[in-house]
């Protein structure tokens, strides 16, 4: 099964399942974010043909670290669940989060981030790649 037949499948899933239970009150959808681009702007890449591998993580940044400068290879997008974070494009641009705000990361650009609060940054972050693809590249100054 190719990786666009797959995501076709998976939403097609997604909404057959929303219409079943949408009968049932106490259940609720909100879509917290949707988009063909990333925060900067830019369009988001085809998705590369291989075997799907979809990748969850939960990332802590304590407060006042940074992340070093890196890209991602892969679409990507998160959720912040507390603190506050600074990401910086390799071109200037600044994307400032809250607790509670989406994102959908850059691909291919680099960028570095920041904890400027008092407190850890969470982020719940998906990764939509291809088995054996890196989440991040480092970057080597």
């Amino acid at each position: 099964m190719g990786y666009k037949h797959f995501l076709l499948t998976v939403a097609a899933g997604f909404f057959i399942h929303q219409s079943a239970v949408a009968q049932d009150a106490s259940v609720s959808f909100e879509v917290i974010s949707k988009s063909t681009k990333s925060w900067d702007g830019a369009v988001l890449p085809s998705y590369p043909d291989g075997q799907p591998e979809i990748t969850i993580l939960k990332v802590t940044i304590p407060a006042g670290a940074t992340v070093v400068k890196h890209k991602h290879p892969m679409i990507n997008a998160g959720v912040m669940l507390s603190g506050e974070l600074s990401v910086r494009s390799e071109d200037g641009k600044v994307l400032k989060l809250s607790a509670g705000e989406p994102i959908i990361e850059l691909v291919g650009k680099w960028h570095e981030g920041k904890n400027e609060g008092d407190t850890p940054v969470e982020i719940l972050v998906f990764y939509a790649g291809i088995e054996g693809q890196p989440l991040s590249i480092k970057h080597t100054d």
